[in-house]
């Protein structure tokens, strides 16, 4: 390998560095029945908070609760993997390299 190709994989290292530390502060918000249910997720899939309206907590409908949820994380983490490919296939070039996301 020669200087100058060692050179670009510094830069790449950095700048792929440097999208993950951006990824990590970026706070994605989804939802689901109408507010009802609220995910808070970064670009790297780290889950932050899952807030719940009192107005849908009725002990004989857990399972549309659970529903909510599910739709809710689920929505997140689509909006942070797509982000995360858009961010990181820039300078990857669409190369899927291991650990990154």
């Amino acid at each position: 390998m020669n200087l100058s190709m060692l050179g670009q994989a510094w830069q790449l290292k950095a700048k792929l560095e440097k999208a993950q530390q951006e990824l990590d502060n970026t706070i994605l918000e989804a939802q689901s029945g109408r507010g009802a249910v609220k995910v808070t997720i970064t670009g790297r899939q780290k889950l932050q908070s899952i807030k719940i309206s009192p107005k849908v907590i009725d002990p004989s409908q857990a399972e549309n609760l659970e529903e909510l949820v599910f739709k809710a994380v689920s929505e997140a983490i689509a909006k942070s993997q797509k982000l995360t490919t858009q961010r990181l296939g820039k300078l990857t070039g669409g190369l899927k390299i291991p650990g990154l996301t």
